[in-house]
């Protein structure tokens, strides 16, 4: 009898100690997604506490105000020199201390929600991350608001111009007030974790700090997420650049606004609308070889599989691969110098024939342009995407040889069923991938070696908006080409994807 009443009493106890878990999860993952949001906003203008005057640039984020003094203080420089200045150039100074204080505290709190993944003792340390980074975060707010008032106090004052405040306009942006909330939340809830972490049984402590497996691969995969985040995501903040009629670093006002008007431009525009036809030939034809000729890699792979040597096979393989890490602006140099009119094959043909055969420049002219850069990506990239291949083939079981060889099978037959069919999935995968980038050529390449004279036949897609946007400054239109791209290759991707599941049974998204 007693012995049930204590395992009655113990049951009791786990289910109470499993419920208050529960709620303690459920806090620290709302701790979490609040902090998430809050690193988010960082990168967002919208969100910069730092604009303490409307005269810094409605474009800056949080990142920029703390540590680019030159940028925010762009156009606030008419108002901070001379006998007649309006602002003091420290309480910018101010300001941006304020902000980079922010961004730490920003940052210490992202750190303390990834150490918080792991047990009850790595969560008693990051408690500590999360309560320090709010605390300076309130302290960074705090400053950037005495900046704000040394502003106003100067603007309102007897030695302050009339006009100070109408050339100044000191403004305390709203999202203050909100972070203001947040971070005396996060201090709140960190509190009440704190609280609770001090007061838990210690049997209840693991021995050492550790954290599970799959937390540790995902912090591990963090800093590419958030790669991927800033280059790939992020910049789809500026596709609201197509809806004005504006250029590169000018504040979005509702007066600039023009709706479609940029995208009809495209179409309604005859010489708009050719030389678009023009970029899109290029950019397919380009395409079209490279999807052509992908075989290559695997070709390069199952010959470099047969090697029997093995120093000659890293030789090779690691001399393929080097060009993948040279530049294209090296590349270019390298080109240069053999097939310039002044270069290398020349020079051979003028010691050869004589001095009375004309050079030839083989970069400048337009013949055989596609060809050409076909063989120069070739040649950089055949090593580099060759490599998966040669995993995969190191992955193909080798008893499925082993049987081949006992049946007769000689070395061209065990290649051709049993190397190749191994290699078709990962082939299919790569093929997809590269018919949903069948715009997307890079630019790069293209951009190095084009010149007055292969113009019509080098620019893709990816040249021509960099020349819209960067040469000509139409970053409106050259936004428009870059928007429909993005969108072409999503409804291709998912379309590659339907035609492998409806064919081969296998989705690769």
């Amino acid at each position: 009898m007693v012995l049930q009443e204590q395992q009655g009493a113990r049951l009791v106890a786990q289910n109470g100690e499993a419920a208050v878990d529960k709620q303690e999860r459920q806090a620290l993952w709302a701790n979490r997604l609040v902090i998430l949001l809050v690193f988010v906003a960082i990168f967002f203008p919208p969100f910069n506490i730092g604009r303490i005057s409307l005269k810094i640039s409605s474009n800056l984020t949080l990142l920029t105000s703390a540590t680019s003094y030159n940028t925010v203080t762009t156009k606030l420089g008419a108002f901070m020199s001379g006998a007649g200045k309006v602002i003091n150039s420290k309480d910018i100074v101010w300001s941006m201390v304020g902000c980079a204080m922010v961004l730490i505290g920003v940052l210490a709190s992202a750190a303390g929600a990834c150490v918080s993944l792991g047990n009850r003792k790595m969560r008693r340390f990051a408690v500590l991350l999360p309560a320090s980074g709010s605390v300076l975060g309130l302290a960074g707010m705090l400053v950037n608001g005495l900046a704000y008032n040394a502003i106003v106090s100067f603007v309102d004052s007897r030695e302050a111009a009339a006009s100070a405040r109408m050339q100044v306009e000191p403004t305390f942006p709203l999202f203050a007030y909100i972070a203001m909330g947040i971070g005396l939340a996060l201090i709140l809830l960190t509190s009440l974790w704190a609280f609770k972490e001090t007061y838990a049984k210690e049997k209840s402590y693991a021995a050492r700090a550790e954290m599970p497996e799959k937390y540790k691969l995902f912090i591990m995969f963090l800093p590419v997420l958030l790669l991927a985040f800033l280059f790939s995501y992020l910049p789809i903040y500026g596709w609201r650049y197509a809806f004005y009629d504006t250029k590169a670093g000018a504040e979005l006002t509702s007066d600039l606004f023009v709706g479609f008007r940029n995208f009809t431009t495209l179409i309604r525009d005859p010489g708009t609308r050719s030389k678009i036809v023009q970029v899109l030939r290029n950019t397919l034809v380009m395409s079209g070889l490279g999807i052509a000729t992908s075989w290559f890699p695997i070709a390069f792979a199952i010959l470099l599989a047969e090697v029997r040597s093995t120093k000659f096979q890293r030789g090779v393989q690691t001399l393929t691969t080097i060009p993948n890490f040279l530049s294209w602006v090296l590349v270019y140099a390298v080109a240069l110098s053999i097939f310039s009119s002044d270069g290398l094959i020349n020079n051979v043909r003028n010691l050869i024939a004589g001095s009375n055969v004309s050079n030839e420049d083989y970069l400048s002219n337009d013949n055989l342009t596609w060809i050409k850069m076909l063989l120069w990506g070739t040649w950089k990239g055949l090593g580099w995407s060759s490599i998966i291949y040669v995993a995969g083939i190191a992955g193909i079981d080798q008893q499925l040889y082993e049987a081949a060889r006992v049946d007769g099978a000689n070395r061209f037959h065990c290649i051709w069923h049993i190397t190749v069919p191994g290699l078709i999935p990962t082939y299919m995968v790569m093929l997809l991938m590269s018919i949903a980038g069948i715009l997307s050529n890079g630019m790069e390449q293209y951009l190095v070696f084009s010149n007055q004279y292969n113009g019509d036949h080098i620019q893709v897609l990816d040249l021509y908006v960099y020349n819209l946007g960067i040469g000509s400054s139409q970053l409106a239109v050259s936004t428009v080409v870059g928007i429909l791209k993005s969108v072409v290759a999503v409804v291709l991707l998912f379309g590659a994807n339907g035609i492998s599941k409806a064919v081969r049974g296998e989705s690769i998204i």
